[in-house]
């Protein structure tokens, strides 16, 4: 009897498993420790945790309002005004979402028809393609160069043109590290004047920027914040990624149409992690002391490595540093990634991933965001290479 289906007409022909996943399975089948995939090997506060369990407890299980309980957006209202000067309708202009991915997929959905083009810059995080491509856009890449991967705004404006419907940026940056600059943010907003471009910017790491800077979010410059979603995460500010929750601000005319498919892709939220980080953001030290908090494990981490071969580049915000490792070998990254996990016992991502073309600087992606004693054995294993 044949089977069905004989064949599969893929959306996605060019795309397989993540290389987040495939080097996260790969450091738990080598027992290797897993410096690659973005998250945290400790606890969030206890007393978040409690605030889940009260409302689950209170009854607060069923459905929440589609665009999000009240309390948290309200919350969210409060801070970004608080932090960059922008007011916000929390009825019709902040969505909570089931994660930033999902928040960005979404934006995208919303605005993107076949044959519109959209600008990233790359190394470009490996969900933006894809989302793109399925509504039948062209992707349109710009070139982020090692070592200082700095936006050049005489190409982005060369390449605008009628087709360009969305440019999508992304600061604090990963793969790389870098934060965006105030002069960049007004490069960007003087391009795109008179235009009807839409901006999607990824700020997921707005609370982890170094050294005194300051997060230049596209909320602080009206002439972006008029044609931006904006798009950030609860759960790399409070260190539970596993519970995808994150939130978009956008004008209420965006947001209406972003609304129209959130509704039918997600609709909803849970509702007791949602009215929990209401309770716990009423406390903004929670989120004003990430700086230094994460400064402090890229410096442990920056200096355990100095008894390296690898070179080091500067990681000015996440919890991510990237490195050289052409003082050890010159093979492509990838294959430096799978010896590193396999036989030092330490997992990183190849910056090879984040590039259409495979561009390989042999330069690799650690996380830092990691207890002091995963760190210290992690580096030990690095310095004897």
């Amino acid at each position: 009897m044949p089977t069905f289906p004989a064949t599969v007409r893929s959306r996605l022909p060019s795309v397989g498993t993540t290389i987040f996943t495939v080097m996260s399975q790969m450091a738990e089948a080598s027992g290797a420790i897993n410096l690659s995939q973005g998250f945290p090997d400790f606890q969030a506060d206890d007393a978040l945790f409690e605030r889940v369990s009260h409302w689950m407890r209170a009854g607060a299980n069923q459905y929440a309002p589609m665009a999000g309980v009240p309390s948290l957006r309200e919350a969210i209202v409060a801070k970004v005004e608080a932090l960059y000067g922008a007011r916000y309708d929390p009825q019709h202009e902040v969505t909570v979402v089931a994660g930033a991915t999902q928040g960005l997929f979404t934006a995208i959905a919303a605005m993107i028809s076949p044959g519109d083009e959209v600008i990233v810059f790359e190394p470009v995080y490996d969900s933006y393609a894809p989302s793109i491509e399925l509504q039948g856009g062209v992707v349109v890449r710009v070139a982020l160069r090692a070592p200082d991967y700095r936006p050049d705004w005489s190409q982005v404006a060369s390449l605008i043109n009628p087709r360009t419907r969305m440019i999508m940026i992304n600061s604090p940056h990963n793969p790389t590290a870098t934060v965006w600059q105030a002069d960049d943010l007004r490069a960007l907003e003087r391009l795109l004047r008179g235009t009807d471009i839409v901006v999607v910017s990824d700020e997921v790491y707005e609370h982890i920027v170094f050294d005194g800077r300051r997060h230049e979010s596209v909320a602080r410059y009206p002439g972006l914040a008029e044609r931006s979603f904006v798009v950030s995460s609860f759960g790399k500010t409070y260190h539970v990624t596993g519970w995808k929750v994150g939130h978009v601000l956008a004008p209420a005319a965006l947001m209406a149409e972003f609304r129209k498919v959130h509704q039918f892709n997600v609709f909803t939220v849970a509702t007791p992690l949602q009215l929990a980080l209401a309770d716990y953001m009423s406390d903004p030290s929670r989120y004003l002391q990430l700086p230094d908090f994460y400064q402090s494990k890229r410096d442990q981490f920056v200096s355990l490595m100095q008894a390296s071969r690898f070179e080091l580049l500067p990681s000015a915000g996440t919890y991510f540093q990237l490195a050289s490792y052409r003082r050890i070998s010159d093979s492509p990254d990838t294959e430096f990634v799978r010896y590193l996990t396999q036989e030092a016992g330490v997992a990183a991502i190849p910056v090879s991933a984040f590039f259409a073309d495979g561009r390989d600087d042999r330069v690799i992606r650690f996380c830092f965001a990691k207890n002091a004693e995963t760190l210290a054995t992690a580096a030990g294993r690095l310095a004897v290479l």
